[in-house]
Parts: structure tokens; sequence; C-alpha cells
């Protein structure tokens, strides 16, 4: 059995210091009614996808602080996209990190999925109830010794 003094930070302090890029995405279902609000606006909360965007952006800087053994790294860009899926009477969110360390951002960007996830989901609860959030995944990485990894 282990004990909490098995836990510790990877040390990365012999790692060269590369370019690298994570790109996360993930997606909230919702009604099609919730989803026509939203496209126009009309949610009672305000501006969903603009509140989201912002949440994803702070949620990726902060991730250090949220996943206990993340190390903090410094970030250069911070990319938040949505796409509508009427079919399936959804938002896509795609999350973008990138940055020069010895780790990479593959945390930064599924924490700021999952935050804006989360954000436009707090704002359309008030008129939804079937609200999902769903299949928070990487689908993209690049840099360090493992190179580029497409998921997708």
């Amino acid at each position: 059995m282990s004990s909490s003094s098995d836990i510790r930070m990877v040390d990365v302090g012999g790692k060269p210091v590369t370019k690298r890029l994570a790109v996360a995405r993930g997606k909230v279902s919702m009604q099609a009614k919730t989803l026509s609000l939203l496209k126009k606006g009309k949610l009672p909360k305000g501006d969903v996808l603009a509140a989201a965007r912002v949440a994803g952006i702070m949620a990726a800087k902060e991730t250090h602080r949220l996943i206990p053994l993340c190390h903090p790294l410094l970030i250069e860009d911070v990319g938040v996209e949505f796409s509508i899926d009427d079919k399936a009477s959804a938002m896509e969110i795609t999350a973008m990190v990138k940055g020069s360390g010895k780790t990479g951002f593959e945390m930064e960007a599924l924490t700021a999925v999952a935050i804006c996830g989360l954000t436009i989901y707090d704002m359309c609860k008030t008129v939804d109830r079937t609200l999902r959030l769903d299949n928070i995944r990487l689908v993209k990485k690049s840099g360090g010794k493992s190179g580029t990894i497409s998921l997708e």
C-alpha cells in the first residue's frame, strides 16, 4: 500500500527548454432551445462565450495552483475557440496553450477546456437542467523528447 509520502513532483531540472504546444477539446451538450438562446446572446447571465473564454484563459494560467503536482509554466499564449454543433445541440470547446519550458502544457490546455465548459454550464443551467460536459481530451501536443503527437 502506498502512502502520501510517495507523492512527489517530477524533477524536470535536467531537461532542455523547448517550444511546446498542447491542444485540448471538449463539449457542452444542451437542449436545442438553450443553444439557440446562447447563439442569440439571450441567456440571463449575459455573454456566455466571452465569459467562458476569459475563464479558460485564467484557468490555464492557474493550473499549477489547481493540480497539486503540476509545475508552474511560462505560458506564452492561450487561445480558446468555440464551434457550434447544431446537429448534436452542443458547443465544442478547443483550447491551445503554448510556451517554452522543460515540461508540456497538456494539463493547462485540459484545464482551460474544463473551466470553459463549467462556465458555459453555470451560465446556462437556469434554463436547462439537461446540460452535460463531455469528452474532454488532449488532441495534440508538440515539443520535448516525444516530438509531435496528434491524437485526432
